[in-house]
């Protein structure tokens, strides 16, 4: 049951024969964690990509001034791995921590290699694993390069409330950088 939500997800993107599907799926494997549990920890290296069947995954670094800056969040159905540190097998700058008790169908990197190497359509579903990766990094950077904290929030309203109801302040707040404080005024005027 829970490969089920992994088996359509991967199905989504690609066209998989029963007997690769299975064999893909046979590499994802179950791990669980507590709320504010660390997954990867800066300086370690990201061995894994993460299915999130349930819970919530923050993928954030430290900036110099001491301040988490939180890069991604990934719900339910979504797929989170420390990037740069997953396909260098280099220590991540990254911390990769469980936001509310969390359930995961994770793969290894030599797994999910060995999949790139045997099913051609694996290379499809990889790609468009990256592709979405770049795409989400480009509107983070346009984000804050081009719009004020107000208007960050607004959108995150409009596109993705789900951060706003299931995170703290001092999360959202770093997702769309900017201090917990600011956050708390521009929420007041709403």
């Amino acid at each position: 049951m829970t490969k089920e939500k992994l088996s359509e997800h991967i199905r989504s993107i690609v066209f998989l024969t029963e007997e690769q599907l299975k064999l893909a799926l046979s590499h994802f494997k179950p791990a669980n964690f507590q709320r504010n549990e660390f997954l990867v920890n800066e300086g370690e290296v990201s061995k894994h990509i993460h299915f999130v069947v349930k819970g919530c995954l923050r993928i954030f670094f430290i900036r110099e001034d001491g301040q988490e800056a939180t890069r991604h969040l990934a719900f339910e159905q979504q797929f989170a791995t420390g990037l740069a540190s997953f396909i260098t097998e280099t220590p991540s700058r990254e911390y990769i921590q469980a936001m509310e008790e969390t359930e995961l169908l994770r793969i290894t990197r030599k797994d999910f290699y060995y999949l790139l190497n045997i099913i051609p359509a694996w290379e499809k579903f990889y790609r468009n694993y990256l592709e979405i990766a770049y795409i989400n990094n480009l509107q983070i950077y346009q984000r804050e390069v081009t719009k004020d904290a107000e208007l960050r929030y607004k959108e995150l309203l409009d596109h993705n409330p789900e951060i706003v109801r299931r995170l703290s302040n001092k999360v959202v707040a770093s997702y769309l950088n900017m201090s917990p404080e600011t956050l708390s005024r521009i929420k007041s005027r709403r």
